[in-house]
């Protein structure tokens, strides 16, 4: 054979143009197997629940990441969050993976968007270089590290032992005062006590803390350390100090050995370390009437000592330069010509410039990273990414539409076929028609949500899709049409002088008693407007997609307190306690403690979980499964769907009606497909924010926020939140929406347009009015878009 007819052949590696996928099992995936073009993009659709996710980051995404963890060192992998194998039979042609989901960036008090990407180290070294007077080492520019010093005797054991004299000092950039938070918290005592009555009186005011209970009242009364029967406005300097800060000793009361420590430190500890979300309604307004925010006075919210503040370059400190919208930093980084930090100064001009084109040029690198949307907070991470070098391989995005602008998406979709043309493998979860359109190829899975999922409806181009038949197909080019008539409202919200971020003194009238929705390019101060703006007071209800707390063991019947009324259902038909039908107390199974699972650590190694061979992943104790309500025992109750068990408990000998009012609720907000017992761990973020909305939609609130609702849902289930959106508004409350979906913005009865654009260019309202209105004038960005989706 010559070489010239050998050369025609292919090449052996240029065979593996797949990522090729058999046998997923992984949550609710039945037997998937699908082939995926490398170096192209494709996206992933289906309606929420249908097993997007657990394919692309449970499966693909989750092997290619193990994968690369193996191939370091025992001593490191060590270091390392370990991953089991997922459940597949094959996976062939993988690459390294990139996840840039849309986990909202950790809502630690002290961390910025500068700290979160690599900005504000860039910026403190370059600031212990250049700046005037200088005050130490980029540490002493950092609002997380604190001044120590330290002097003494050291010991050396080496040869002859002699002990040294050391004295030591690091010079950091925190301020003292709020300790590099920016803001200091406040307990206003005159919501925890009335200090006209005495302890035996009654004088707490603390919602749950009743006279006689052994925990709480008592313990301060019998401590000895106050005296109970003197009012609280008469205690000595002494015995108010002791009643508010005193330290954690043991005591003994009515024989019992308890610990005894101050109000100020012991409602820190009890209220304000919970997630306000989950707290009950009462708590929740005790917490916010009890505890003020105020901006540091010391370093003014600037997170940073004076020393640190004090050092400048052109006259420009640090706090100034983190302070500024960041394609304005951009411009003065630009302007610093200085050889000796040459590469420094190009490198963070060339991050900065990133923030710029992927649309976060409105930020500023002061902003707590816990105040970004979803949205983004992914395209921060994606930052890092888009200067890389890297070649084949592969992206994986969460909806990386969340949170934009129809104005926003294109650009967002000039950025995902950038990376695919570098040579990558582009994967993409989305529901938005205007991404799902630059796709090269789509997977449709489906047909339904959780159980009747999980299977490969479509695979093929975007106009296959189209004609394929599919939910997604048939639902692709759906338009909402402009509302033929819209509501009267029934009063107003007023904002008066808001100017939080970038807005600019905006004075708006917010009318209630219909659904609003608040729009405007990302940037435009929304978020600004509404969650910062509208007055304490006004019975508020504010739902979002931040993270639940809550481990492995909660899950949606233990979050809504639907789990109450089922376990006193069973206790009452059996005739035992209720604690019994709690797979986290008396009921759990002794060997895997109610987990259902027993965990294996293998050191370095992934843990391996194994279902308890005791209870068989019933999480209970065989004893209580033979109690039975309407002939089924309570794992089998926690393991139906919404749907099952609203039918389950809606008639019959199981009619529970408070079970079912919350079910009822479920259902309306589109987690049907749920099952009660689904950790809350395996949420997506949309799924998290209608669960949250389905737990308030008992609350007397008169008003309610909802912040981008359609996230992660699927164009067919969009119609069913409308119609939830309506039925809340025709139920007498008032729906405040802030949300960028078309659909959405046609069934207003009132919209707000921020803008005209992101930042400094943005922060004033800039139409107020009807949908059909905004759509005849077309005068602003929002308009000209809903104009050409409604087609008018």
């Amino acid at each position: 054979m010559s070489m010239t007819e050998r050369s025609s052949e292919p090449h052996a590696a240029d065979s593996h143009d797949l990522i090729r996928v058999l046998g997923a099992r992984v949550n609710n995936l039945k037997d998937v197997s699908v082939e995926i073009p490398k170096r192209r993009l494709t996206v992933f659709t289906g309606v929420s629940g249908s097993g997007k996710s657990s394919l692309v980051f449970g499966t693909i995404a989750a092997e290619s990441q193990r994968m690369i963890n193996e191939t370091y060192s025992a001593f490191v992998q060590g270091f390392m969050p370990t991953q089991a194998r997922p459940e597949v039979d094959v996976l062939e042609g993988l690459t390294t993976a990139i996840i840039v989901d849309q986990q909202r960036m950790g809502g630690d008090p002290r961390s910025t968007v500068g700290t979160a990407t690599d900005a504000n180290a860039m910026l403190r070294i370059l600031f212990s270089r250049l700046g005037q007077p200088h005050i130490g080492s980029p540490q002493a520019f950092s609002f997380n590290v604190a001044t120590v010093r330290a002097s003494g005797a050291i010991t050396v054991e080496r040869g002859a032992r002699k002990a040294e004299k050391a004295t030591f000092t690091r010079i950091g950039g925190m301020c003292v005062r709020c300790e590099g938070r920016g803001a200091v918290s406040d307990i206003d005592l005159t919501q925890l006590y009335d200090d006209s009555k005495s302890l035996a009186e009654g004088a707490f005011t603390i919602p749950g803390w009743k006279s006689d209970s052994f925990w709480t009242v008592r313990v301060y009364a019998e401590s000895g350390f106050v005296d109970p029967d003197k009012p609280i406005r008469d205690y000595t300097k002494k015995e108010l100090h002791d009643f508010l800060y005193g330290e954690p000793v043991k005591v003994k009361v009515d024989g019992v050995n308890l610990t005894y420590e101050g109000l100020i430190p012991k409602i820190q500890k009890s209220f304000l370390s919970k997630d306000r979300e989950g707290m009950q309604p009462h708590i929740r307004a005790f917490v916010d009437r009890a505890v003020t925010f105020t901006t540091c006075p010391e370093c003014d919210g600037t997170r940073l000592s004076e020393a640190a503040r004090s050092s400048r370059i052109g006259g420009v400190s640090i706090a100034d330069a983190c302070a500024m919208q960041i394609s304005d930093l951009a411009g003065w980084v630009r302007g610093l010509d200085e050889p000796s930090v040459a590469p420094l100064l190009g490198t963070l001009a060339h991050t900065l410039d990133s923030f710029v084109e992927i649309g976060l040029g409105y930020l500023s690198l002061d902003r707590p990273a816990g105040t970004l949307s979803g949205g983004e907070a992914q395209r921060v991470k994606m930052i890092r990414h888009l200067g890389s070098s890297l070649t084949d391989v592969t992206y994986v995005f969460d909806e990386p539409t969340i949170g934009l602008h129809p104005h926003d998406i294109q650009r967002m979709n000039n950025l995902l076929l950038r990376l695919r043309d570098k040579g990558n493998t582009v994967l993409v979860v989305e529901h938005k028609p205007e991404t799902i359109v630059i796709a090269d190829h789509v997977v449709d899975l489906g047909p339904g949500a959780g159980t009747a999922g999980g299977t490969v409806c479509f695979e093929g181009t975007v106009e296959g899709l189209r004609t394929g038949g599919t939910i997604t197909g048939r639902h692709f080019d759906d338009r909402s049409t402009l509302k033929e008539t819209v509501r009267t409202p029934k009063g107003t919200l007023e904002i008066r002088g808001a100017d939080r971020h970038n807005l600019q003194n905006v004075d708006v009238d917010i009318p209630l008693g219909v659904l609003v929705v608040v729009t405007g390019v990302a940037g435009s101060g929304k978020s600004s407007l509404i969650h910062g703006s509208i007055p304490r007071g006004a019975g508020v209800v504010s739902v979002d997609q931040s993270a639940i707390r809550g481990s492995r063991r909660s899950n949606p019947a233990t979050y809504t307190g639907l789990l109450e009324p089922i376990r006193k259902a069973f206790a009452k038909a059996n005739g035992v306690k209720p604690a019994l039908f709690s797979a986290n107390s008396e009921g759990a199974c002794p060997e895997c403690n109610g987990a259902g699972v027993i965990y294996t650590d293998l050191a370095m190694m992934a843990g391996v979980a194994t279902v308890c061979e005791e209870c068989e992943g019933k999480r209970f104790q065989a004893s209580v499964l033979e109690y039975h309500f309407g002939g089924r025992d309570i794992s089998e109750v926690l393991a139906m769907s919404v749907v099952e068990a609203e039918e389950f408990f809606g008639a019959g000998e199981a009619r529970t009606p408070a079970a079912h009012a919350i079910l009822g609720r479920l259902a309306d907000v589109g987690l049907g497909y749920l099952s009660l017992g689904q950790p809350l761990t395996t949420l997506s973020g949309g799924e998290r924010q209608r669960l949250k909305l389905a737990t308030h939609m008992a609350e007397k609130g008169g008003v309610y926020v909802l912040d981008e609702p359609t996230t992660g849902l699927h164009l067919a289930d969009v119609e069913q939140l409308l119609g939830l959106l309506d039925r809340l508004v025709d139920s007498g409350k008032s729906v405040i929406v802030i949300e960028h979906h078309q659909a959405v913005m046609a069934h207003a009865d009132w919209i707000i347009d921020l803008g005209p654009g992101a930042g400094h260019d943005g922060g004033r309202i800039v139409f107020e009015g009807t949908p059909a209105d905004l759509v005849a004038a077309r005068s602003t960005l929002t308009g000209e878009h809903l104009a050409a989706y409604v087609g008018s």
